[in-house]
């Protein structure tokens, strides 16, 4: 007998537990104990179970004699792996129970345990344990020892990857024998395997998962709903060794690392990122059915901020929504939301206010009786384009809406026509794409308004193909404030190309230069000197105004 080196298993009920048990009791360097703090629970918590006496005669109630004179009792081999329904961890256990060892979590979607749980005893909340469950992955997080987490999805689609991936994570060679066991009622099953173990009993191996899964009893929603959040918590701390979890492509890094963990504003309330999420039935999924604005923090304060209020609302109005928050609710909202994050400088914030969710999918309004989404997604953003040495623009062969057709003096989420230039200008690795209106002449780019210079007069086309943008108003209000000549009209393409300076604008990327129009050189190549100098004045003006953010002081 030697000291005995213990691996924890941490699951739900039926979430293929038992059948990695059997796996690991294939292997020549282990024991296993099956639950054995079961009868401590029963004693602790007083629950009932159709074996109840049989299980607190044959086991030992003592939850801390169980952990020092069973669990880690030595041993004759090299490992004992240790099976325990979370649950299972009631008050009062001893500290080693988590503080020794080698853990690790299994966990299982809800929506493949809620279906058959209720064959021995009804499920419920406390049954599950998927809180407690969380419970120990902060607990063990919180004591250095980060545990692996596996998911039974991908333990069934492919054992051999996930236990190799498991052993390797615990410090253990994989032993392919882990793979199979023999049919049958084993000496390690608890007293309590005749109730449970009848399906696992005819297994020899890791079964494959069902094709298609069984019907949902929706009698448990409201349980689905209560525990779905704590599973999706856990799995995405699941290190997917398997294709079946496994996006396509490898986790992106973000532009701003910060914005990993940020907070925005859905409907009525703050969320994290990953829960900050809309119904499947709101209009902005179903048909694009939503209206926007970009916001940019400047020292505490919200640069016109009224002024893009202004054009949400009047675009909702173009739009006919119905139940628009009011004004002051949508400021509140954006405070809100720029406050929980401590965003006082160098943010961006898309604003959006969809038509709202539908009680039944379809296009039509009718179907709108929720009232209107707002989203307030503020981010760490500084401007997205090079303001310092320019950037080269192309045209695109997708020409700007008619106003025919859709009126760009609504500012709505149906940005198709956008992004379908957008792609032929990342096609052309260009910053953005020139689109032109139906006649030909420049509109606009993908995203940003756009001028020029020549002989030292500035020009830019009419806001009849394009959003007529507040970054350009401003410009524009700059322009004539330096007593220099303003001209709005309709500009071809080749008066770009000849352009003395050509720079655009926009919330996200402020006065952006432009020194390549389709291989054309701009001017001698460089920022220009009215280019230089409105940038100088619109950074002056995002000094001096802006609505200030309650709450924000100056260090």
């Amino acid at each position: 007998m030697g000291e005995v080196e213990v691996i924890h298993l941490w699951s739900t009920p039926r979430s293929l537990s038992t059948s990695l048990m059997y796996s690991f009791a294939q292997r020549d360097d282990m024991e296993v104990l099956d639950e054995p703090l079961y009868a401590n629970f029963l004693r602790v918590t007083g629950y009932d179970r159709p074996y109840r006496e049989e299980l607190l005669s044959k086991m030992e109630p003592d939850g801390n004699k169980v952990i020092k004179e069973i669990i880690f009792a030595p041993g004759e081999k090299k490992f004992r792996f240790c099976k325990h329904i979370a649950k299972q961890k009631v008050p009062g256990l001893a500290s080693d129970l988590m503080k020794k060892g080698r853990h690790f979590i299994l966990i299982r979607n809800p929506l493949d345990i809620l279906p058959s749980y209720d064959k021995v005893i009804p499920a419920s909340f406390s049954e599950l344990g998927f809180s407690e469950l969380v419970s120990i992955y902060n607990e063990l997080k919180e004591l250095g020892r980060l545990p692996p987490i596996i998911d039974a999805a991908e333990l069934q689609k492919n054992p051999e990857a996930t236990l190799r991936g498991l052993c390797e994570e615990l410090g253990i060679p994989f032993q392919h024998k882990m793979l199979k066991w023999e049919a049958g009622p084993k000496a390690i099953d608890g007293v309590w395997a005749p109730w449970w173990y009848k399906t696992v009993h005819r297994s020899t191996a890791f079964e494959a998962p069902r094709k298609y899964p069984l019907p949902f009893p929706f009698n448990l929603y409201d349980l689905l709903e209560q525990t779905i959040p704590l599973y999706n918590f856990l799995r995405r701390h699941v290190k997917q060794k398997s294709l079946l979890l496994m996006s396509p492509l490898p986790t992106p890094d973000l532009p701003v690392p910060a914005n990993e963990k940020l907070l925005a504003w859905v409907g009525d309330e703050i969320l994290p990122r990953d829960s900050a999420k809309v119904s499947v039935f709101d209009s902005v999924v179903q048909g694009g059915d939503s209206v926007w604005e970009g916001l940019r923090v400047y020292r505490g304060k919200i640069f016109k901020l009224d002024e893009h209020l202004d054009r949400l609302f009047d675009s909702s109005k173009a739009l006919a929504f119905q139940n628009v928050p009011s004004r002051e609710e949508v400021k509140d909202a954006i405070f809100r939301t720029l406050i929980r994050n401590g965003m006082f400088d160098n943010a961006h914030i898309r604003l959006s206010l969809t038509r709202g969710k539908k009680v039944t999918s379809g296009m039509s309004p009718q179907f709108n009786l929720y009232g209107c989404t707002l989203i307030v997604l503020a981010e760490w953003k500084p401007p997205v384009y090079d303001n310092s040495s320019g950037i080269t623009l192309v045209t695109a062969t997708t020409r700007r809406n008619s106003p025919n057709n859709l009126d760009s003096k609504i500012h709505h989420n149906n940005l198709l026509n956008n992004i379908l230039a957008k792609i032929e200008g990342n096609n052309a690795n260009a910053g953005d794409a020139i689109m032109l209106d139906k006649d030909g002449f420049v509109s606009e780019t993908n995203a940003t308004n756009i001028f020029l210079v020549k002989k030292g007069n500035v020009l830019t086309p009419h806001a009849d193909y394009c959003l007529p943008g507040i970054t350009r108003a401003t410009v524009m209000d700059l322009v004539v404030k330096e007593k220099l000549i303003l001209e709005e009209r309709r500009i071809s393409l080749s008066e770009f190309h000849t352009a003395d300076e050509v720079w655009t604008t926009g919330t996200m990327g402020e006065l952006t230069p432009v020194v390549k129009i389709d291989g054309r050189v701009i001017g001698d190549g460089q920022v220009g000197p009215v280019t230089r100098m409105l940038q100088n004045a619109y950074k002056k003006l995002t000094e001096e105004s802006g609505v200030p953010i309650p709450t924000y002081t100056t260090k």
